[in-house]
Parts: C-alpha cells; structure tokens; sequence
C-alpha cells in the first residue's frame, strides 16, 4: 500500500522478483488523483508504505510444473514478478509460455522485458493487441482468443492470468474448456483490496477476504463463492 502524503493511498502488487535485492518496484498507470501525484515525484521525495500484505504465488510447489502466465494490459504487473522468478531460476521449472495482450502497441507494458523474453530459446512469448495495426505480425484480438488459438497442454501445467475482470472471466473458460482442472488454474484479485487488514470488510468474496485469504487465489477456491471477480 503506497500513500502520497496528501492525496491519499493506493494499493499495487511488487512487480519486481525477489532475487532482485536492490529495491522493490510496483507499476502505476496514470488514472486517478493519487496515481496521477505518484507520477509527478522525482527522486528525494517522501511517500509512505505498509505491507505487504496477503499471501504469495506457491514458486516452491509448483517447481516441476510446466507454467502458464496469461496477462492483459496494467494485470501484467504481479505475473512480471513471478515471471522474472522462474526465469532467474528456470532450472526449476518445465515449459514457460507467457500469453499477454493489450489494446494496442502503445499500451503493452515493459515492452523492452517481452521483447529480452521473445531472444530466449527456453521461454514461448505469444503477444496480442486488439486491433489490427500497421507492421503489426503477431496476433490480433482479444487474450482468450490467443489462448485458445495456443492451446497449451494442461498436463503437469499450473496456468496463472490477471487483467482486467472481464478477461480473466473468459480466460478462465477457456482454460477449462482445452482441459485444465480448477485446481490447475491461479488469479491474483489485489484489485479488490481497500484497507488491507481484514477491518473494513469491502474486500470479500463470499465468505473470503481478498486482503487475508488471497489476493491470489485457485479457481477452485473462487468458483462457488458468490460476487464478482
């Protein structure tokens, strides 16, 4: 949680790995007051911060595991972080895909990354935009499409996705439809999370709160609890 001392606090994931020891990184997209004042610092200036808070992607339980990362626009931040896990320690890990789209060239985030990414041999980047633009070879159309046109192997696969709502809502169909359990499939709802602490109560879903359960959650966790993702 990050305050910009009179403009208020928001919430980001880290987006930085935590082989990287130098310091911690979250991303801000430029939306609101508070957004738009964190934008506006330079080096010196003083913010407040408190956490973290919530639970953490399980990288030791899924070593082994073929891993699929699919993120769309902004919701690429906390799978950056993971991402930039398994690669510093991709002995560890089977087949890497990482899935990622957004509305248009401009909009993908940390371009130069996805492009180091797309030079390995050991890592599959699949990116997407919306519509179709000049120059523009890879994919066009929406995040779930591209999956379904990837159509990775579920077996000995744990998939994570985060973006926006509605993406995730349809990524998750259509995970399950080219065969991957509920139990395979993983989402981070950091979104949701206002005070952080369990005391305000506007974070639940059904009897979970996002801020002491989650935020990242299986979809077996998520798939009978009433209210939206």
């Amino acid at each position: 949680m990050v305050s910009h001392f009179g403009f208020g606090e928001c919430f980001f994931a880290i987006s930085s790995a935590p082989t990287k020891k130098e310091y911690i990184e979250v991303s801000v997209m430029k939306l609101g007051k508070v957004t738009s004042a964190l934008h506006e610092c330079e080096i010196g200036d003083t913010l407040g911060v408190r956490g973290p808070y919530g639970n953490n992607f399980d990288v030791k339980g899924w070593e082994g595991k073929n891993l699929v990362f699919i993120g769309g626009g902004i919701g690429q931040a906390p799978l950056r972080s993971l991402i930039n896990y398994v690669v510093d320690n991709r002995k560890n890990y089977g087949k890497i895909d990482v899935i990622y789209g957004a509305r248009s060239t401009n909009d993908i985030c940390f371009k130069p990354e996805f492009e180091e990414l797309e030079k390995r041999k050991d890592v599959n980047v699949h990116l997407s935009i919306d519509k179709e633009e000049k120059g523009w070879k890879k994919f066009v159309g929406f995040v779930p499409d591209n999956l379904l046109k990837i159509k990775p192997s579920p077996k000995n696969t744990i998939a994570i996705t985060c973006g926006p709502p509605i993406m995730i809502k349809f990524v998750i169909q259509n995970l399950l439809k080219i065969g991957f359990s509920e139990d395979q499939i993983f989402t981070t709802l950091e979104m949701r999370m206002k005070c952080g602490i369990g005391k305000c109560g506007r974070c639940n879903i059904g009897n979970l709160y996002v801020c002491k359960d989650g935020p990242v959650f299986s979809y077996d966790q998520l798939k009978n609890l009433k209210g939206e993702m």
